[in-house]
């Protein structure tokens, strides 16, 4: 039935604040209490690694014991099948080495810069004096340059400097080419034609 004086409703009711959407899945572990008061820790695994075999004393038997052909000596690895220490995998050898305690890694850091330097132009003042002695320095390597070109003169300068004369061009044409009076008069007389072109 819809309400008294109201159209009816196209949703429905919303359910009430103890409902909870989705799957229930019931707690087994116990929840805070059990985690407060027990310590199920994991106990950890004991995995034995195979260490790889160690060749180079394997090698060493089997030449003290008088094998030289290859095939001898796969007999001597599967007679006695030595492998290698777990000194020589353990992970204290692959550690850093040991340094100082106040040894820092990386970059040092650069040294601040003086404030006065600063309030007082000095770096400015250092790259006018490097501006300075960089154009004073300029006119001596344009004379070295100077010299160097009267030494080491090649073609290339020669015409450079006393470029040959250009070749003048020239107008021939082929006579069939050439221009030809025209045929076609658009004008009635001479007269009405100077007339047309004085205007």
């Amino acid at each position: 039935q819809p309400e008294l004086g109201r159209p009816q409703r196209n949703c429905y009711t919303l359910p009430g604040l103890d409902f909870s959407y989705g799957l229930y899945i019931p707690r087994t572990d116990g929840g805070v209490p059990e985690a407060i008061g027990h310590w199920n820790t994991v106990k950890p695994r004991t995995s034995v690694r195979k260490m790889p075999r160690d060749f180079i004393t394997m090698n060493l038997g089997a030449l003290k014991a008088g094998y030289t052909t290859a095939r001898e000596f796969n007999l001597y690895y599967k007679a006695k099948d030595i492998r290698q220490k777990d000194d020589e995998y353990s992970r204290f050898k692959r550690s850093p080495p040991n340094v100082p305690a106040d040894f820092t890694y990386g970059i040092p850091t650069r040294s601040s810069t003086p404030i006065f330097d600063l309030l007082q132009h000095k770096y400015k003042e250092l790259w006018m004096e490097q501006q300075r002695a960089r154009t004073a320095a300029k006119p001596d390597e344009k004379k070295k340059v100077i010299i160097l070109q009267q030494v080491r003169e090649t073609r290339t300068t020669v015409l450079r400097k006393h470029p040959p004369p250009t070749k003048e061009e020239s107008f021939w044409h082929l006579p069939r080419l050439e221009k030809v009076e025209p045929h076609l008069s658009t004008f009635p007389d001479c007269d009405a034609r100077k007339k047309a072109f004085s205007a």
